[in-house]
């Protein structure tokens, strides 16, 4: 074998390892592409979740139409009662309280800032309130029976612990903190302005790029 061939064999060698190499790494970049993407997928999901309140005031809404909830493998599924005397609102009275409610379940609400004490006045207020505009129309909301309004408190009384909660989420601006965590999380896997591109190919140089020989 002459030196030539030698050289060429041992090049080959060495080119099929760098290969080899570059194999391996593409395919440690890949699962990590996958787990930094996929985490912040996770996390962007978890934030929209946080923020979404429609799921909130749809099963509020059929709560209020006295719906009887029921699941069905992986889906939530509502039913209108047999028994009539379960539905204590008609149309009017749902959507009544529901406007009302839509005005203290929304986005602005949990990612405001509150403390202990305004969060009880503005309880107070609203259930005061709320208490005047069932008795002066439970008529027309439907309650038309002594049954229906002596169920009257109660119904206030849900409405209000489920706002009391989401006004909790804000007690000291606690909700947005926790999305600003999230955020800075997501954005220390992946920082503002880089892509990560495990695949891309990096240019080899040096001695063992013949492309690099001079002659």
């Amino acid at each position: 074998m002459t030196n030539g061939e030698a050289t060429n064999e041992h090049l080959d060698f060495l080119e099929k390892q760098l290969k080899q190499q570059d194999n391996k790494i593409a395919e440690l970049g890949g699962y990590a592409a996958s787990s930094i993407y996929g985490t912040q997928a996770q996390d962007s999901n978890l934030i929209m979740w946080q923020l979404e309140l429609d799921n909130i005031l749809e099963r509020i809404e059929h709560l209020l139409k006295g719906d009887i909830i029921k699941v069905v493998g992986e889906d939530t599924i509502y039913e209108t009662p047999k028994d009539k005397s379960l539905i204590i609102l008609n149309d009017y009275g749902v959507q009544l309280i529901m406007n009302v409610t839509s005005f203290y379940l929304n986005r602005n609400t949990i990612l405001s800032t509150y403390d202990d004490n305004r969060i009880k006045d503005i309880l107070y207020d609203l259930g005061n309130e709320l208490a005047d505009v069932v008795y002066i129309n439970y008529e027309k909301m439907g309650m038309d029976t002594i049954e229906k309004r002596s169920r009257h408190e109660i119904l206030i009384l849900n409405i209000l612990h489920t706002i009391e909660s989401a006004y909790n989420r804000a007690l000291g601006g606690g909700e947005r903190d926790s999305l600003r965590s999230a955020r800075v999380v997501t954005e220390s896997l992946a920082p503002r302005g880089q892509v990560f591109n495990p695949m891309r190919k990096k240019h080899r140089g040096g001695f063992l790029n013949p492309q690099n020989w001079k002659f």
